[in-house]
């Protein structure tokens, strides 16, 4: 049988599963889930989500923390935002994936916030994988990365027309996915 979540301060302890899990994480894992669906079902992540969440992650960690706290939720909003900059400024990502993951930065901070993107650039690996090899398209994404990174080489790095998220023509990936993954992982394995 489950016990009962106990509370110690900011801290809930999940004894069944050995978790322990912050109040910012159960609101991180709630926003995530919630951009999540919306990114499934219409391939878009609202402002009202991603920037709401972003002020209320930087209110909480005044309120949490003061000044200081303050300070570490806005170097998690940054470094949330900068991790996801180049990919979007490259055109293979959306802008609600590089708000979002700033949105999550402000809750947790600039430490957790590394971590959610690494696990995050795991499960989008992943899962573009999977996705590529369901519809038959795993060898043309494959021949697309040599293609990106022969170009990168010789012309530097920029975006390629062709095979930008607006202009490819293989399946799409609704990213806020792997940052719902990524978050799990975070709150788990952190």
């Amino acid at each position: 049988m489950a016990a009962v979540p106990a509370t110690i301060g900011r801290t809930v302890l999940v004894d069944a599963q050995g978790i322990t899990m912050n109040s910012a994480h159960i609101v991180g894992l709630t926003i995530a889930s919630l951009a999540c669906v919306t990114d499934l079902r219409t391939r878009r992540i609202p402002n009202v989500l991603t920037l709401g969440a972003a002020l209320a992650g930087l209110l909480y960690q005044f309120v949490s923390g003061g000044i200081d706290g303050l300070g570490q939720g806005a170097l998690g909003w940054l470094v949330g935002a900068v991790i996801f900059i180049l990919p979007f400024a490259l055109r293979g990502l959306g802008g609600g994936d590089v708000k979002l993951l700033a949105a999550l930065g402000a809750w947790l901070g600039p430490q957790d916030v590394l971590w959610l993107s690494l696990y995050t650039g795991v499960a989008g690996g992943v899962m573009a994988l999977v996705v590529s090899a369901r519809y038959g398209y795993l060898g043309t994404a494959i021949q697309n990365v040599k293609l990106l990174l022969c170009h990168w080489q010789v012309a530097g790095i920029e975006a390629v027309p062709a095979i930008t998220l607006e202009n490819s023509g293989g399946p799409k990936l609704a990213y806020a996915f792997p940052i719902l993954t990524g978050m799990v992982a975070t709150t788990w394995l952190r």
